[in-house]
């Protein structure tokens, strides 16, 4: 084998081809895999890319590479995903961060700007990454984070010893288990929210993530029907609810955050310029500016 086809260039050059009809990074996918088997960075590819493979490494990079083919997403691949500059592990238990979320924290932190220790909640935690973020910008608010699944919320609390950020975390079927006297400043959630069946959930790495953190019922609206009629109930009075959402749902989510009462109801797009959080506030009131609006994209 001559010094070429042993090269960092050779390896991620054929790997990118195999991986063009399975990812919509492919590059970027085969330089992640191979820098984890090497232990450096991706700049490290770069300045190198005639540095040979030792057999060891091309083993390595093979096997990741036949799994990421098979429809593994290379954040499960990696064990870690990066979130508001946090590294995340994440396990085929949770849900993979996106950086349209960010969103729903960015939102967040706006509307606490006035609030000194805020209690917050989050609905369905899957790898902590919501709650994580806000509690790594305000360490002075007193975060709960439910989540139904067990194992998810076993990887939410590594996360959080991780970084050393101090947050309760409870197994719960969205408000089960909150203490019914408890009410909160902010309840804020990422909630399942595809319709079962969609065909969307075939496509990309979904077929490898939890359905259940994905899916809720015929229409994607379930959950969020379940998480709006509650929390009312369990917010103080001038109190916020945020929620991402399908970017068709923005008029559905407005409407049901509507029919319970809540007022300054309004819509904000992620950076693709699509309705992705939703937001109201319970009648009461208000500490500060709650409404927060961005010109269109």
């Amino acid at each position: 084998m001559t010094a070429e086809a042993r090269s960092i260039r050779h390896w991620l050059e054929q790997a990118t081809r195999r991986l063009d009809a399975h990812s919509e990074s492919p590059r970027l996918d085969a330089e992640l895999l191979l820098a984890h088997c090497l232990q450096r960075d991706r700049s490290w590819l770069m300045a190198w890319p005639e540095h040979p493979l030792e057999p060891e490494m091309v083993d390595c990079f093979q096997a990741l590479l036949r799994q990421r083919l098979e429809g593994q997403p290379v954040a499960y691949l990696l064990g870690e995903r990066e979130f508001w500059s946090l590294s995340l592990a994440v396990t085929p238990a949770t849900l993979v961060p996106r950086p349209e979320t960010e969103l729903l924290v960015e939102t967040a932190l706006e509307w606490l700007a006035d609030r000194p220790a805020p209690r917050l909640l989050e609905l369905g935690t899957g790898s902590g990454a919501i709650a994580l973020a806000l509690k790594k910008e305000r360490a002075d608010a007193d975060i709960t984070a439910t989540d139904i699944s067990p194992r998810a919320l076993a990887v939410a609390a590594g996360n959080a010893r991780r970084h050393r950020l101090d947050i309760r975390f409870l197994v719960s079927d969205w408000y089960a288990a909150i203490d019914g006297g408890a009410v909160f400043d902010l309840i804020l959630s990422n909630p399942p929210y595809i319709a079962a069946g969609d065909p969307f959930l075939q496509r990309g790495d979904l077929p490898a993530e939890p359905q259940q953190a994905l899916c809720s019922g015929p229409e994607g609206l379930e959950a969020l029907r379940r998480i709006i009629a509650g929390a009312p109930g369990r917010l103080k009075s001038g109190g916020g609810l945020m929620l991402e959402h399908g970017y068709r749902q923005g008029d559905a989510v407005r409407g049901l955050l509507q029919a319970e009462g809540f007022e300054r109801v309004h819509s904000l797009e992620d950076f693709s310029g699509l309705p992705r959080v939703s937001l109201g506030t319970k009648p009461g009131p208000v500490q500060g500016e709650v409404e927060i609006h961005r010109p269109p994209s």
